[in-house]
């Protein structure tokens, strides 16, 4: 069984492992410094979903200073289980605490084009889209979701 958790420092090794494991198609290594940073800064809610007792997949989220919009940050998924509903798992939980923030009307991604039709799935919307953005070969797209009350259902692929 699945367990959402919030993050805790004994899982940045494990989290630096998943990262490490979507590389080269869905971060690049050039990335890791930013991320270890982040983990050893945190300063907002990093959450962990943890499989057996351990780590499978992680991701947060930030209030933008505005304090309508919620950020999204460093989610990634164990690469051997892409597609076994743990990142829809894992978004839902990070979108039913954007929902639960006073004041937020909006969450805002920067993701890839690997990842894209994804988050599609809840309704985020693409803004823009930076080619070799984050990487040569990674683009950076900026997606939006405007949130409401109701359930976050994914939609049926085409």
């Amino acid at each position: 069984m699945d367990v959402v958790r919030p993050y805790e420092t004994r899982d940045r090794e494990a989290c630096l492992a998943l990262f490490d494991g979507n590389c080269p198609r869905f971060f690049d290594a050039s990335e890791r410094s930013d991320y270890e940073a982040f983990l050893d800064g945190l300063d907002g809610p990093y959450q962990v979903i943890e499989r057996d007792g351990r780590a499978v997949a992680c991701g947060g989220h930030a209030v933008e200073p505005d304090g309508r919009t919620v950020s999204l940050c460093w989610g990634m998924v164990e690469a051997g289980l892409h597609g076994t509903g743990i990142g829809t798992a894992l978004t839902r939980a990070r979108l039913a605490a954007a929902r639960a923030t006073a004041g937020a009307d909006t969450v805002r991604l920067e993701t890839s084009q690997h990842t894209r039709g994804f988050y599609e799935r809840f309704g985020f919307e693409v803004v823009t889209v930076r080619k070799d953005g984050f990487a040569p070969g990674i683009d950076a797209c900026e997606m939006r979701l405007r949130i409401n009350q109701g359930s976050v259902q994914p939609r049926a692929r085409s």
